[in-house]
């Protein structure tokens, strides 16, 4: 298992991959050691059925994770406790610059993913709170955009005041934004007003990121973190994503041209073509499993072949996702190693265990060493996180990426492991937000009318 995402390994040059790539296995060796093995899992799930898992999954992010503005925390205690860094920690890069760790780490990407969830929830019941609370979380989304002097910068979260935030995003955190939005945009829940903001805000931030090679801006003094370029499947999958939405967004031909450019070119250990590159699906490659960081780019080739009309371009897409779905599933089995009944320690003040180890940090890389250092004495206090991410975040983010995949018969092969995923936790007892997979993956399950 791991803990880290991907961003390490898209931030730097090649000449620093082995370094985060050595990062990122010694924090799953660290995981290992601190969880230990999985205590002996309960052999029966938790919920009978995955209308009444779903159902809690929803209460319980609707009254503990979603914030005022309707950004999405990562952890919460259970009662709902909460200690969000201030304005101040957040200026000093504490408890790091990045705000790995903290509860607003991944706000933006969290709410973009989650979205997906939300408009087909408002599809299905057409009630007037589901549409609420999809709103709140396009709302969220520009908000994160809307926080900084910086153009184009798309924060994680909020701090206290509503507005103070850490300086550095990622490219995990842009892609699910845009996707988020592009979501809501082309649902019939966007208004005429709300559809020209969204396109304000997609406009300009793509448009930065353009300018800057495909970097993700940043504020000072770290200029900006992660890009979209480059020939791995999930730098492919997002920038050609982003490219098409622009052209349906725009309607400027100038984006086709490039899209069909980037479709073509060649790169990376076997010189594939990013066509090719996207035909061949997910492939994990920090980790032995990182579905829930691969599972942004799945969403961006998902939304690749919602929006291409070219038959033989949408059918590469297909075989693209159905193999993403074919490695997801393998991980789909972790859930088992969950025991419903787990009372592992989690202590959600993040101060106690990482503030003493804080120091000033001006580049990106002394960020990242000292988030990997508080990690490991954030986990001594609170082994649960272990859990919960290896043995939910994973398995319910996977089923997620299974879903996505068009091919009816592919998802209903694997459709009662899935059922066994969403029926496996009380999530009433669960302190990260990373279960929201399951209400995603459930919504896509139901039904499944024939894909168009």
């Amino acid at each position: 298992m791991t803990d880290r995402d991907t961003e390490p390994r898209r931030m730097r040059p090649q000449s620093c991959l082995l370094v985060f790539r050595a990062i990122a296995i010694s924090v799953a060796g660290l995981l290992l050691a601190v969880c230990g093995e999985p205590v002996a899992a309960a052999d029966q799930p938790f919920h009978r059925d995955v209308e009444s898992a779903t159902t809690q999954a929803h209460r319980v992010i609707w009254s503990r994770f979603v914030d005022a503005h309707g950004i999405l925390l990562d952890f919460t205690d259970l009662d709902g406790t909460v200690n969000i860094p201030t304005p101040e920690e957040c200026r000093e890069g504490k408890p790091n610059a990045l705000g790995w760790w903290s509860p607003i780490e991944n706000g933006a990407m969290f709410n973009g993913l989650y979205m997906d969830a939300a408009v087909l929830r408002w599809q299905r019941t057409r009630s007037p709170e589901d549409a609420d609370k999809a709103r709140r979380l396009m709302n969220g989304l520009l908000k994160l955009n809307s926080i900084s002097d910086v153009k184009g910068f798309v924060g994680r979260g909020v701090s206290t005041d509503g507005k103070s935030h850490y300086p550095m995003g990622s490219n995990d955190q842009t892609l699910p934004w845009i996707v988020g939005l592009w979501r809501y945009w082309q649902s019939d829940l966007a208004t005429p007003a709300e559809k020209a903001q969204i396109a304000r805000h997609l406009t300009e931030t793509i448009n930065e990121i353009v300018r800057l090679n495909w970097k993700m801006p940043a504020e000072a003094p770290f200029g900006t973190r992660g890009t979209f370029n480059g020939f791995h499947f999930e730098e492919a999958s997002r920038m050609l994503f982003t490219l098409k939405l622009m052209h349906v967004i725009s309607g400027d031909e100038r984006w086709q041209r490039m899209y069909h450019e980037e479709l073509g070119r060649r790169g990376g250990e076997k010189n594939f073509s990013k066509r090719e590159i996207c035909e061949a699906g997910m492939a994990f490659f920090y980790a032995k499993t990182h579905n829930w960081t691969s599972c942004t780019a799945v969403s961006a080739l998902r939304g690749l072949w919602e929006l291409e009309k070219d038959e033989a371009l949408k059918a590469a897409y297909a075989r693209g996702l159905a193999a993403s779905a074919k490695l997801a599933a393998e991980s789909l089995s972790l859930a088992q190693k969950f025991d419903p009944q787990d009372n592992s320690v989690f202590l959600q003040d993040w101060r106690a265990s990482m503030l003493p180890l804080w120091k000033p940090q001006t580049t990106e890389q002394q960020a990242v060493m000292l988030a990997e250092q508080q990690l490991r004495e954030f986990l001594k206090t609170s082994p649960r996180r272990g859990r919960e991410t290896a043995y939910i975040r994973e398995p319910t983010s996977a089923a997620w990426i299974v879903t996505l995949c068009p091919e009816n018969s592919i998802v209903e092969q694997h459709r009662p492991t899935i059922e066994e995923v969403i029926t496996r936790y009380d999530y009433a007892r669960l302190y990260y937000s990373t279960f929201f997979w399951s209400e995603c993956a459930a919504e896509r399950l139901p039904a499944r009318p024939a894909d168009k």
